[in-house]
């Protein structure tokens, strides 16, 4: 099993914060360090200085580290078109010799939309241009030559299909979501990568087969992989010191998420990986506590 540092800058950090994360998550030897893509913080709470735009913190980040994967979970279809898009993420693929993953997803805080203009249409129409997107994208991605498309909602004519992406045929999709019907579906024609985010182990197990059942039908594979709140300490006052700076009740973590000590976290990791998933994204709240990393590395990485 792969783990994978995911963080949420929304909720307030600089881009000197996310580099000094990603950083010690290379050196820690990680497999990757992702971040949300959010325009402004979730829940209440001080704003702090502001969101940071995904994919130029992906570009920086690209060019500041040297071996891990770097991606978004996720960024939504509403915050952009999906040409610029593409090159945005075939540029941010070559800055970094071809070590990016595109997490997509429909977009579903109507808060940041109304905050920074962003149209926010209904839950039917996200997901039909959310659909249209992921054909241009990996379309445009793969291309020999000139794209078009005509769609519902987007149309491209004689489009160049340029920058390429460095990886090919294309960068990574992952498709995140436990959607009994569409999701599915979608992860199963698009996605690389089919992700649960914050699940018990019984609903995460539910979803996986879903998309296998899915899967069986367009004849791909998809990798699986699960997202969780992450807190661990080397005894239980530590776990509950670290679950305090994040706002979060230690035992309820420990149902719903990654929380205890290293050991407890090696075990439900090996009853993710029973379920079949090959990464598991360690969602880190506390930015500053890099030493909490460095337990993960130590006590918990080496154990997967």
């Amino acid at each position: 099993m792969k783990l994978r540092i995911f963080t949420e800058p929304q909720q307030g950090a600089t881009y000197d914060d996310l580099l000094a994360v990603a950083q010690a998550t290379e050196r820690l030897g990680f497999d990757a360090f992702f971040r949300s893509d959010h325009y402004r913080r979730i829940g209440p709470g001080d704003q702090g200085p502001g969101s940071t735009d995904a994919w130029i913190t992906l570009a920086g980040l690209a060019r500041e580290t040297s071996g891990i994967r770097l991606g978004t979970l996720v960024s939504p279809a509403t915050f952009r078109l999906p040409g610029p898009l593409a090159i945005s993420v075939a540029q941010v693929d070559q800055m970094s010799g071809g070590r990016v993953e595109l997490g997509f997803g429909t977009g579903w805080f109507d808060g940041e939309h109304s905050a920074y203009g962003i149209p926010f249409p209904p839950m039917n129409e996200r997901f039909g241009r959310f659909e249209e997107q992921l054909e241009i994208l990996t379309g445009l991605w793969t291309a020999q030559g000139a794209y078009s498309f005509e769609g519902s909602y987007y149309r491209l004519a004689d489009s160049p299909a340029l920058p390429k992406p460095a990886q090919r045929p294309r960068p990574p999709v992952i498709i995140g979501g436990v959607g009994a019907r569409r999701t599915p579906r979608l992860a199963a024609t698009y996605a690389d990568e089919y992700n649960v985010p914050f699940h018990t182990l019984a609903d995460t197990g539910a979803a996986f087969d879903r998309v296998r059942a899915a899967c069986e039908a367009t004849g791909r594979t998809v990798r699986l992989s699960a997202a969780q709140t992450t807190v661990v300490g080397k005894d239980r006052a530590e776990v509950e010191r670290r679950a305090a700076a994040i706002g979060e009740d230690p035992d309820k973590l420990r149902e719903g998420g990654l929380a205890g000590t290293p050991g407890e976290i090696v075990d439900k990791l090996g009853e993710f990986a029973e379920l079949g998933a090959e990464r598991v994204y360690l969602q880190i709240l506390d930015l500053g506590d890099l030493e909490h990393l460095e337990l993960i590395a130590a006590e918990v990485l080496p154990h997967v």
